[in-house]
């Protein structure tokens, strides 16, 4: 079977890029307001995505001076809790895949267990995790920490929470409910298990308090570039979520990804790797062209700088705006793969600080493909074919304009191509996606 493009929509109210909520046509309303995110996901559905991929951090962006006008530039009217927001939304959808982003850093495995088995539960079988490790102090002081895990520190806490996690989604074997009114016997006792984990950050007995979801599990995604974040996703993600700016750079992190996921003991399938798009749509690629020129002139450098210093977990403020990018690598505590490399590339360019304000904001260092439809679709399929990717996070720039441009017109597109789905084959987001009902560990 040739291979199947595999879309996710960003879920977002102000857009991706750090100005789009100040174009004229862009929605600045109550960014809490359901039946706004509902429309949102009726369209996604009706273009037949894959699913809907809500990220999230629990914290403002405070770092960078400890300025919240400027933390709160790219999402001025707040963000819903995400999986309060899914599970609206699936019952008011029916076929696309829910992706919500919980922190392995500052929740507990028992409790991210419940949350997406019920989730899964809710929305027969389209439940996805996110699992992140969080990035920045900030975050740590909303859960009674002064300062956030290190680096090694926090994957190694993750990877441990994701067997946790999988362990309680196994306690229940599919069959373990009777329900059997004649004799009284509501479960198979023998059918239910204690998980019985004791490990270095958790001691969790189980079972879990609902049965096994109905994909067995929710879909696993992570999203990094770090060699860290490469060696846990290898061995456990289901989807990736990188960054990448190139089609060069993608193809040889595709390339080397797939060979770490078969070093795991994996099929190269098992995983899909989906890294974020920037797409700016217009009629012809020179309106599109204007448009994306328009974006970049309404960006203030602070707002890309307030992003950089949460996501990095150190404070640009400290360091005069209009001189050289400083070589701060050394000092990245938070997401550093990305961060090495933005700032690795900023210091060989020349520019000061604003300048890389400028830039980070313009696309938070995502690849941007510009142009109309057409052309959008184009760049998409050779993206795909010359294997960089299995698919897209498509983050719009602006809502809901930007979003509504490619579910109407480059999605159509793509299927014209032969390369995008014209209707959905099953119902759940592993069959969306292809991806295998995992094996319950005890079942004998």
């Amino acid at each position: 079977m040739a291979r199947q493009l595999h879309l996710a929509l960003f879920v977002s109210h102000a857009g991706s890029h750090l100005a789009g909520w100040r174009l004229p046509e862009a929605e600045v309303g109550n960014a809490l307001d359901i039946r706004y995110y509902q429309r949102l996901a009726e369209q996604a559905e009706a273009a037949k995505l894959d699913m809907l991929f809500v990220a999230d951090k629990l914290a403002l962006d405070d770092i960078h001076g400890g300025a919240f006008d400027a933390a709160v530039t790219w999402r001025p009217s707040g963000s819903p809790e995400p999986l309060a927001l899914l599970s609206a939304l699936s019952v008011l959808t029916t076929r696309i895949g829910l992706g919500a982003t919980i922190s392995t850093s500052y929740h507990q495995p028992y409790h991210v267990a419940r949350q997406f088995a019920t989730l899964d539960h809710f929305s027969a079988g389209r439940a996805a995790w996110n699992a992140v490790t969080s990035v920045n102090d900030g975050e740590a002081r909303n859960f009674g920490l002064d300062e956030h895990l290190g680096h090694a520190e926090r994957y190694t806490k993750a990877s441990e929470f994701l067997d946790v996690v999988r362990t309680l989604w196994d306690t229940w074997e599919n069959d373990a409910l009777l329900v059997d009114k004649a004799s009284g016997r509501y479960a198979d006792a023998s059918k239910l298990h204690y998980a019985n984990h004791r490990g270095d950050w958790f001691k969790v007995r189980g079972p879990l308090n609902l049965p096994r979801p109905p994909q067995g599990h929710p879909v696993l995604i992570q999203a990094g570039v770090s060699p860290a974040f490469q060696s846990l996703a290898a061995r456990n993600a289901e989807v990736v979520f990188p960054v990448q700016s190139t089609l060069e750079k993608a193809r040889a992190f595709y390339r080397e990804f797939k060979e770490q996921v078969v070093a795991a003991g994996r099929q190269p399938d098992d995983v899909k790797v989906l890294p974020g798009l920037y797409p700016i749509i217009a009629d012809s690629d020179e309106q599109a062209h204007a448009l994306a020129a328009e974006l970049d002139e309404r960006i203030l450098p602070i707002a890309g700088l307030a992003f950089m210093s949460a996501s990095m977990n150190y404070d640009l403020a400290r360091h005069d705006p209009k001189a050289p990018v400083p070589d701060i690598r050394a000092h990245i505590r938070g997401s550093k793969g990305r961060f090495d490399v933005v700032i690795g590339n900023a210091i060989e360019a020349g520019w000061t600080l604003e300048q890389l304000g400028r830039w980070y904001a313009s696309s938070l260092a995502f690849a941007k493909f510009i142009g109309s439809p057409q052309t959008v679709a184009e760049q998409i399929q050779q993206w795909f074919e010359l294997e960089a990717a299995d698919g897209f996070v498509v983050m719009p720039p602006y809502m809901p304009g930007g979003a509504e441009r490619f579910l109407d017109q480059v999605v159509p597109e793509l299927q014209r191509r032969g390369i995008f789905r014209i209707d959905y084959q099953g119902s759940t987001l592993r069959e969306h996606l292809g991806l295998r009902t995992p094996v319950n560990r005890f079942r004998k």
